[in-house]
Order: structure tokens, then sequence, then C-alpha cells
């Protein structure tokens, strides 16, 4: 006999609840706004990524999941603005997945998201090489602040919690995996 998790109930509450809800415009662009500016402190620190992007001067790239959106374009300086959406993007990618439970399960197994591609094949194989060698150096952010000794065990700390989650994910059956094709 199959156990449910005890956090199935849980998921399937707050999908059915967030599936009307709409946060307020004001959140959402405050929100982007402050992702933004994340991506280009992180591209900052990689100039290769920051060269990459300099070529695709003013093309846009739309990203949607769900009811939420952004469109944004690269700038002459190898970073990222956030581009109104008045505009038809140059390559729209839509994230397939539709459970944001299923959507976390699968980030911590280490899967990228599903997406539809609609647009620039040569702009999708940019953002593609861009996701898979930019990464965020969370503990050199961090050495900056509270030096790099605790940094360091802070890192240690986080990447074994990561493991363990993803030792967790990856030793459960993924939803409707038992299921049999009809």
């Amino acid at each position: 006999m199959a156990t449910q998790s005890p956090f199935s109930l849980v998921a399937g509450l707050v999908e059915q609840l967030g599936a009307g809800f709409q946060p307020p415009a004001w959140a959402i662009d405050e929100l982007q706004q402050r992702l933004v500016l994340f991506l280009n402190h992180v591209l900052m620190q990689e100039p290769e990524a920051q060269a990459r992007l300099a070529r695709l001067n003013g093309r846009s790239v739309r990203m949607q999941w769900r009811g939420f959106s952004l469109q944004f374009s690269a700038t002459p300086a190898g970073l990222l603005e956030i581009d109104g959406g008045a505009v038809q993007p140059d390559l729209l990618l839509t994230v397939i997945e539709d459970s944001p439970f299923a959507r976390v399960q699968a980030a911590l197994q280490g899967d990228k998201p599903a997406v539809r591609i609609e647009g620039d094949v040569q702009l999708a194989a940019e953002v593609n090489w861009l996701v898979d060698h930019v990464r965020w150096d969370a503990e050199e952010d961090l050495s900056r602040v509270i030096g790099d000794a605790p940094a360091h065990a802070l890192g240690r700390a986080a990447r074994s919690a990561v493991q363990a989650m993803q030792k967790y994910v990856r030793a459960r059956p993924r939803p409707g995996a038992d299921k049999a094709p009809a």
C-alpha cells in the first residue's frame, strides 16, 4: 500500500488557493525590478556573459509561467533591463510545468524546467548558454559582509542542507510515476 505524503494535502490546498490569486501590480513590478537588479549583479561578476549579452543589444526575451511574465532586453553594457512588454519579444520562453511544488521538486533534483520556445533559436541558444554557465557566488558576496571564514562555514552548511534535501527528493517517487499508462 502506497503511503501518501503529508505535504500532498497542503500542496493541493495551496494550488487551489493560488489558482485565482493575483498579487497587486505594484508588487509584481517591484519584484521584477529586484530580480533584474539581482541578475545584473550576478552578470557583472562574469565578463564573458556580459560580452555575449552586449552582442545581443536590444534583443528582447519574455519569460512566462502561469499568469506571470517578465520581459527584458539586453543593454549595450551587457546587462539586462526591463522591457515594458509593449514590443513583440524576439524570444518567448514559457515554463510548461504548472505546479509550483513539482517545479521545486524538479529543481532540487537538478532538472531544468520544461520550456516551450517560440522565436529566435539563436537567441534561445545564447540564453541557454547563460543559464548553463553563469552562477551566483553567494559565499563571495557574503564574505564581503561577514568575512571569509564565517561565510565559508555558512556556505558549507547551506551546501550540506541542499545535498540532504536533494538526497531526500531523489529517494521519493515523482507524483504520478507509479500510475500505469491507460
